[in-house]
């Protein structure tokens, strides 16, 4: 029911405003308050909730319950009341929540024409016509991406585009993702990074996979090696995607072809540029454009981009080759300035997880009266591997500058992390 009422907002070019429902009471009955949204759609669990739902009575709004299943009914649980909405959305069809990974999520407008160009253009990755009418097909989707971020209702509409069928879980979880494939039997999933690590890491037997082709995969950077692990031990491409909240989806990604045919040549591209985006490097420092591999900001230029023709400068740091090839380097907002020297967080995550014992790192800056800041990484031990922190720093010592090497190792039993499963 969710699933629907969102495709009648946006197909009736009415505008969805996201809401995070995992987020604790008092930040989602704040974020309500502060809405001023005239109509809030939920589940019978989410108006359980006494903060939340004393928020929405606040409001005012019109509160529509919405039912788990087909037996139930729709309710009317507030009827819309005299305080000041928000009802001009101008154009904008989704005000989307960003992830909230390096600090509180952002709403971005997304507008209406942007998305649904987006959503066909897709139509590039499974050989398909962008503005050809879908046979109805007998393959089935399997959706795992909360739809309060824009890889859920991409997904959502990408497969209403092909004309699918979808089942839909409530997150990623290794066994009825599995399951799912097993009586599926669809031949391209979606799962991100963290996800297939975990499919590797529990070793689901091979038969369990039989029907898949290729893995998709986005949200997170993805480690080559992971990449090919996957493939050695299943035989199955895994076909990287890059976009942004602000980019409403996808602009870069593989297509099975380009991975037989550059695949090798290009390892840890996150693929080419997808048809009708333009993507250049900028020098951070003078702003002007970088040649061919060299690094430097991101920046991009589409139809569905922004007013179309306008350049969107990101805060991706990037490289491109002359075939269109794209490597996301790290974010330049979350570079750490340590005495005057930059680290990118990626690149020392980059020289950890290789450790043989290493399952996952991340990195942060922690605030020094010294030097500004400095940085910090936390990481996750394999299954029956001991590592000492020494042990991990000489390690580290050997692959990175001296000002590179963080001042503290924090082993941990699980990441912090978002809803779309992202390290927070």
């Amino acid at each position: 029911m969710v699933a629907a009422a969102i495709v009648d907002v946006i197909i009736t070019e009415r505008c969805i405003v996201t809401l995070n429902p995992m987020l604790p009471d008092e930040n989602l009955a704040n974020d309500i308050r502060a809405l001023k949204a005239p109509v809030i759609l939920a589940l019978a669990e989410d108006w359980a909730r006494s903060e939340v739902r004393a928020a929405a009575l606040e409001s005012q709004a019109l509160y529509i319950e919405l039912p788990a299943d087909r037996v139930q009914s729709v309710r009317v649980l507030q009827p819309l009341g005299d305080n000041e909405f928000r009802v001009d959305a101008q154009g904008v069809g989704i005000e989307m929540l960003t992830s909230g990974t390096t600090g509180t999520p952002k709403r971005i407008p997304l507008e209406s024409r942007n998305f649904a160009r987006m959503i066909l253009d897709a139509a590039v990755f499974e050989s398909r016509t962008a503005g050809g009418i879908p046979p109805l097909r007998k393959s089935v989707a399997i959706l795992n991406t909360p739809f309060s971020q824009i890889g859920g209702l991409f997904g959502l509409f990408t497969c209403l585009s092909a004309g699918r069928r979808a089942c839909m879980l409530d997150r990623f979880q290794v066994e009825p993702f599995v399951d799912a494939i097993e009586r599926h039997r669809p031949k391209t999933v979606s799962a991100p990074p963290s996800g297939l690590r975990m499919i590797l890491d529990v070793d689901v037997p091979e038969e369990k996979l039989a029907s898949l082709v290729v893995f998709r995969t986005g949200a997170e950077p993805l480690d080559p090696d992971l990449a090919e692990a996957l493939n050695e031990r299943y035989g199955i491409p895994v076909l990287q995607n890059y976009g942004a909240t602000e980019f409403a989806g996808g602009v870069a990604g593989w297509t099975l072809q380009d991975f037989k045919d550059f695949g090798a040549l290009r390892r840890g591209s996150v693929g080419r540029m997808n048809p009708g985006v333009e993507g250049g490097v900028l020098d951070a420092e003078t702003g002007e454009p970088a040649p061919f591999g060299q690094s430097g900001l991101l920046e991009l230029r589409g139809s569905h981009l922004g007013d179309g023709t306008n350049w969107m400068r990101s805060n991706d740091i990037a490289r491109m080759d002359a075939e269109n090839f794209l490597w996301i380097l790290g974010r330049a907002d979350n570079a750490i300035i340590r005495g005057g020297f930059k680290i990118i967080p990626n690149d020392v995550v980059r020289a950890t997880e290789p450790h043989p014992a290493v399952r996952k790192a991340c990195v942060i800056a922690q605030d020094d009266p010294r030097l500004g800041e400095e940085p910090v990484a936390a990481h996750l031990v394999k299954t029956e591997h001991l590592l000492a922190a020494e042990d991990l720093r000489v390690h580290l010592r050997q692959c990175l500058a001296p000002y590179q090497v963080p001042v503290r190792l924090m082993q941990l039993a699980e990441m912090p992390r978002t809803p779309s499963m992202k390290v927070s």
